[in-house]
């Protein structure tokens, strides 16, 4: 919990970084964690905004979890933890199913698993995790949950075309057109844009806005568990498991040290946080790529601008009014939003195939591919298994998972060498 100064405190010598226990001088580093509040804000409030979730609630816990974050790794790694979309699909198909408290269990469940899994890293290291979800997997499952999401932003364009459509062009715009932070916000960007689209068609309710208090507790809900949950909850742990890895992984290279000790105590935090997240009623977490853009271009990777953006986020929780104005955001602004971001969670996956060189001149990885997505698109609604409810997202990752490796097993007994990838 301490820091060094670094250099002057004001200004950074150029080549060089700020690095996790370094900081500058607190005004500086109150500036830049502004900023983080700013890149994880769009993205962190749409989740709950598309779920139904308390929006302040999720917020708090956003907070909550970067702290513990930061404490499990030992203040080691910077990182913001704010809402998962890879847990979108199945809570929503839950909540649908049953209610709210058992998507919450759901959010508990994958917490767990990630908690394990961290402990287990932590002992035997990420390569029976390489082993298990080799990278034509791991990008399919990826992109399958992108994919999968799709369908829900075809109403907003039926029913609000122009808010919806103008919402998108907003969002890619701000990503060229705009330098810098506000470029890296190009979500946000689109979502002030896209609201002030749909005000002027009469499209923001503010009933309930007059109503809120300016200071309040957030709305805290208990989760409940359901055996027919815990499937539909399953592949999320495999994208937060990448996400994780992968964050750490590129902190380390940006500030030119090996974080890779941390791998295990990085999930066991982020398990840990959506596990808390879910007995309280907030959404479940990950490792914020949107914050890495903001320590990129400031070269400040001090792990108390992360503290000052948490306990700015946990207040801003007890503030009904914000959540309240966010509640008015338009249906036509969420769908095209979700355009956008689903799209880019789907691409993610193919990016990890071009960046791991797989070779889909295999059959194994062609078919394991193409069978994921294509059960993962299919499937827009749960389909019966005796007491279990699968979804496409489960079903997808469950096929991706038994093609790859029935395939691999029976290359290897038949003596094929069609089982060696190139990735």
């Amino acid at each position: 919990m301490s820091w060094s100064i670094h250099g002057n405190g004001k200004t950074i010598t150029p080549g060089e970084v700020v690095a996790p226990d370094e900081r500058l001088h607190w005004p500086q580093t109150i500036s830049i964690g502004t900023q983080h509040i700013l890149a994880m804000f769009g993205s962190s409030i749409l989740v709950p905004t598309i779920t139904g979730f308390p929006v302040t609630t999720t917020l708090l816990f956003t907070g909550v979890a970067t702290i513990l974050f930061l404490l499990i790794t030992r203040n080691k790694v910077p990182s913001y933890l704010g809402s998962s979309f890879a847990l979108i699909a199945p809570v929503v198909a839950t909540t649908k199913a049953h209610d709210m408290s058992a998507a919450l269990g759901g959010i508990v469940m994958t917490g767990a698993l990630l908690f394990l899994v961290g402990v287990v890293v932590q002992k035997t290291g990420t390569g029976w995790i390489h082993a298990l979800m080799p990278p034509v997997v791991m990008g399919t499952i990826v992109a399958l949950i992108g994919l999968n999401l799709a369908g829900a932003t075809l109403k907003p364009m039926q029913d609000f075309p122009a808010t919806t459509f103008l919402t998108v062009i907003a969002t890619v715009l701000a990503t060229v057109l705009f330098k810098g932070l506000l470029g890296r916000l190009s979500i946000l960007v689109g979502l002030v844009v896209g609201y002030l689209i749909a005000l002027a068609q009469g499209q923001v309710d503010f009933s309930g806005l007059a109503d809120a208090d300016w200071l309040g507790l957030p709305v805290f809900n208990t989760p409940s568990f359901h055996l027919d949950t815990a499937l539909m909850f399953l592949p999320a742990v495999f994208v937060l498991i990448a996400e994780n890895i992968g964050h750490v992984r590129t902190v380390g290279v940006m500030t030119g040290r090996d974080l890779s000790a941390f791998n295990g105590r990085a999930l066991m935090a982020d398990g840990a946080a959506s596990m808390m997240a879910g007995f309280g009623g907030g959404s479940a977490t990950t490792t914020y790529a949107e914050n890495i853009g903001v320590m990129a271009a400031s070269r400040v990777y001090s792990t108390a601008a992360y503290w000052v953006a948490a306990i700015a986020a946990m207040a801003l929780a007890f503030m009904p009014k914000v959540g309240a104005l966010i509640g008015t955001i338009p249906e036509g602004v969420i769908g095209g939003l979700g355009i956008v971001l689903y799209g880019m969670i789907g691409i993610v996956g193919a990016r990890l195939w071009i960046e791991s060189k797989v070779d889909f001149g295999n059959p194994i990885n062609l078919m394991t591919a193409g069978t994921g997505l294509i059960i993962a698109i299919a499937v827009t609604s749960e389909i019966t298994f005796g007491q279990f409810q699968l979804g496409g997202i489960a079903l997808g990752t469950i096929a991706t998972l038994v093609v790859f490796h029935l395939m691999s097993i029976a290359a290897k007994l038949r003596g094929n060498d069609l089982s060696q990838t190139s990735a």
